[in-house]
């Protein structure tokens, strides 16, 4: 991958815009790890250090009535859709001022407000929610479209392919985002997979496919405005591989030690933030104050998150019945009144 980002076509709003949105998404995930040591949040953690680029081109792409699914690594995915700061930060202490009201944590952020459903852990799992939001779309005929975000893990469950296949026959305006950071968990894809190129496997469902840098928050930016447009003409899904790396473990607990120093370091240079900071001021150095401005203006708005979750209440007790059932029924007091 070269290290140079192109900014033909794009202007200087977008081009900044985009940089605040990456650089807001890994303050945002520095802060947590911290607060994760401290002992502050409960659960775990999986972050996003690294992936920035792809849920900054793949959200800003997207129309404010597309909808996305994620996956246990969501917090980037929630804040490039729109999830505020505040409601994510307040969700991760589990309070009642979170974007799922204390009840979702880490791995289910999400709000349906913002075209974002509370994100499905579950390996692929989202895969087979998507080709249900597909079908109402194309039922509905809205003009919507959903985008799928999943790590290449996902490729060798059996609902990856049920979907794809189902969307594909369909032909539902759905794309399919493979965020291909190299390892599952601290498996490497290739030692679990004879075609470690995701978009070759899906040519067996008659889905086009494009493959990505995705440290670069411009290319991917612009192969989801294709992707999109394709999708939303009645052409049917689009998948995207991007090719990107976290620079973090898997989860907290993971020290790292299936890969190499050296291949860390690679992909470091690679930093999206850094490349795009350096592709803004090499068109015009004059924007370094911009950049600044924005920078000091994320880590305000990111002490905000921090003491508006701190300060808020937690959930009350009597709602853990609540959002159980998509139309409630009354709780009996004793058991046997169920009868």
């Amino acid at each position: 991958m070269s290290t140079l980002i192109e900014l033909t076509g794009v202007d200087r709003e977008t081009a900044l815009r985009l940089y605040r949105q990456v650089v807001r998404l890994r303050r945002f995930e520095d802060k947590v790890y911290q607060l994760f040591l401290k002992g502050e949040l409960p659960g775990t953690v999986h972050q996003y250090q690294g992936q920035e680029a792809v849920a900054v081109g793949v959200c800003d792409a997207l129309g404010d009535d597309d909808w996305i699914t994620s996956t246990h690594r969501p917090h980037g995915h929630a804040i490039a859709k729109g999830v505020s700061m505040r409601a994510a930060m307040a969700e991760l202490y589990g309070k009642a001022t979170g974007c799922c009201g204390g009840k979702g944590g880490s791995m289910h952020l999400g709000d349906p407000d913002v075209g974002m459903v509370p994100a499905i852990a579950i390996v692929a799992g989202g895969v087979s929610v998507v080709s249900g939001m597909g079908l109402a779309f194309k039922l509905q005929k809205s003009g919507q479209v959903a985008a799928c975000f999943f790590g290449e893990g996902a490729t060798n469950e059996g609902a990856f392919h049920e979907g794809l296949n189902f969307s594909a026959v369909q032909r539902l305006p759905i794309v399919y985002v493979c965020e291909n950071n190299l390892y599952g968990a601290s498996t490497a894809y290739h030692l679990t997979t004879l075609i470690p190129e995701v978009t070759e496997r899906v040519k067996a469902y008659g889905i086009p496919a494009v493959s990505v840098d995705g440290m670069d928050v411009v290319a991917v930016r612009t192969a989801m405005q294709e992707a999109r447009d394709h999708a939303a003409s009645g052409q049917g899904p689009m998948l995207i591989e991007a090719k990107t790396y976290r620079f973090a473990g898997h989860s907290r607990g993971d020290a790292r030690k299936y890969r190499g120093r050296d291949e860390e370091d690679i992909w470091k240079e690679l930093d999206p933030i850094t490349r795009m900071r350096d592709a803004i001021l090499a068109r015009d150095p004059a924007d370094e104050a911009a950049i600044a401005q924005i920078d000091a203006e994320i880590e305000t708005e990111l002490d905000d998150a921090v003491e508006f979750a701190r300060q808020s209440p937690l959930p009350d007790a009597a709602l853990a019945f609540t959002d159980v059932y998509a139309d409630p029924f009354p709780i009996p007091s004793v058991v046997g009144e169920r009868s």
